[in-house]
């Protein structure tokens, strides 16, 4: 069973938040005007959460790492004159350290570096006793224990105001995504951690300004905490992500055109639609099971007559007839490709169960 956390709701006094939350502000913070200026218009359109990069991790040495504790001062400047919360990323127990004396009001932890316990540990052990607000972005990979673990980290060193941003997942498959959203996941860490706040990233999923408003209303749709979305007041001139970010004039115009759903709402008249959904998965099940049964025969049956397990022509066979068929059935190619590679690869883990007895 999953440990619980002791969490605590992400609140600040005097400032009214409500859903979404949303925390806006340049990728990098590069001079003291644009950080002020961009700050200025983000607050006249409501906007009540800053964001800077301060450091910056790279890919590759000789790009702009970010201004450094220099920048700080800006983002307090920020908070004097426009009465926003503060926030930056931290990835070590120094940017903690410089981040708490400037009076950062939020911090969160990168994706590179949640892919490092001994670096979650190091931020963990330096903010022990210092109980503000952590959002932590999944790991670059689709590693959810990775994730947890580093939840769990901050939560024993006394963080109980934690929350999650999800910005997508790295993959090798071609995609319109920087990095693939991969909702299941972020789905399965609500049902493992329902009382956690989840902010979706759709600057970084997107890498591409023009589909920052169809994945924010994506996160909306999905119930959704929040949004952390990149804005420059020049992004055509930034000095890190150019592309994905957006004007503050734009990101208004897309909070005016985002439906939030009535999350309260009842879902009494689904209760027949549901039974429908159960009785078919029932039926599924069975299925399936007598599948795999069919699948431990034809192992035993190579068994016998000393066949190898895979036969690459049947499997290339089934996926495309199966396939084929999805077509006329209204079934996506790519669902259906997932399901029989799952399928396909439970069967020929029967088959080598049963030639190996």
């Amino acid at each position: 069973m999953e440990k619980q956390l002791d969490l605590e709701p992400i609140v600040f006094p005097g400032v009214e938040m409500s859903r979404p939350i949303i925390i806006a502000g340049p990728c990098s913070a590069e001079t003291e005007e644009q950080v002020i200026t961009t700050a200025s218009q983000l607050a006249q359109n409501g906007i009540k959460i800053f964001r800077a990069g301060i450091w910056k991790p790279r890919t590759r040495p000789g790009a702009f790492e970010g201004v450094g504790s220099e920048g700080l001062p800006w983002l307090q400047r920020v908070k004097k004159e426009t009465g926003m919360l503060i926030s930056v990323e931290v990835a070590t127990a120094h940017h903690v350290h410089e981040a708490i004396k400037y009076g950062v009001d939020m911090v969160w932890i990168g994706a590179r570096t949640t892919a490092n316990p001994f670096a979650v540990q190091e931020i963990a052990d330096a903010l022990r006793g210092i109980n503000i607000p952590v959002l932590i972005k999944n790991p670059v990979n689709p590693d959810l224990e990775l994730w947890v673990g580093a939840f769990e980290r901050l939560n024993r060193a006394g963080i109980k105001k934690l929350g999650a941003i999800h910005r997508g997942f790295s993959t090798y498959d071609k995609s319109r995504f920087r990095n693939h959203p991969m909702w299941q996941l972020p789905i399965e860490l609500h049902r493992r951690i329902p009382n956690l706040p989840i902010i979706t990233d759709p600057s970084h999923i997107t890498g591409n300004c023009d589909m920052v408003q169809e994945v924010s209303q994506q996160a909306m749709d999905l119930n959704f905490d929040g949004l952390i979305i990149e804005s420059h007041i020049n992004p055509e001139k930034a000095w890190s992500d150019a592309s994905q970010q957006v004007t503050p004039e734009s990101l208004n115009a897309i909070m005016q055109t985002l439906i939030i759903r009535d999350s309260k709402q009842t879902t009494e008249d689904l209760t027949l639609l549901r039974k429908q959904i159960d009785e078919c998965d029932n039926n599924l099940l069975e299925i399936l099971s007598k599948r795999m049964r069919i699948c431990e025969e034809i192992g035993m049956y190579k068994k016998e007559h000393n066949m190898p397990i895979l036969q690459t022509k049947r499997y290339d066979e089934i996926l495309k007839t199966r396939i084929a068929q999805s077509k006329t059935l209204g079934l996506s190619d790519n669902f259906l490709k997932t399901l029989f590679v799952a399928v396909h690869e439970e069967s020929v883990h029967r088959q080598m169960e049963c030639i190996n007895k």
